[in-house]
């Protein structure tokens, strides 16, 4: 069951409140580099200020050479039933201090809607 969250703003459309433990230079407070909590976090703000869709669940995430790369889900257009509202999938790009770096939309779907399976079944 999925939890409803009673906000002003539409939904889809809203950027998520500053997390006041980033110093706003993608180290932690104390000069260390991000974690990975705090890096997703960041990846989440970032992409919400950029293009203004609040993501929904990250559903990849891992380090790299260079950084950090993920894919986040996001609410690109609501509609009745929710199952058939808009969701992208985002490649997301960060540097080792978790700044973002590049996004791109991967894939556009309907929630309701599973991807295909491999020999068509």
């Amino acid at each position: 069951m999925r939890k409803v969250r009673k906000d002003p703003a539409p939904q889809g459309h809203r950027t998520p409140p500053e997390d006041d433990r980033s110093t706003g230079t993608g180290q932690a407070p104390d000069g260390r580099r991000p974690g990975p909590m705090e890096v997703l976090r960041q990846a989440r703000g970032q992409l919400a200020e950029l293009t203004g869709l609040v993501p929904e669940s990250v559903s990849s995430f891992e380090q790299t050479e260079d950084g950090w790369s993920l894919e986040v889900e996001v609410l690109e257009l609501a509609r009745v039933p929710d199952t058939m509202s808009l969701m992208g999938g985002y490649q997301v790009e960060l540097d080792r201090d978790g700044q973002l770096t590049g996004y791109r939309r991967v894939r556009r779907y309907e929630r309701g809607r599973a991807d295909p399976r491999p020999g068509g079944r």
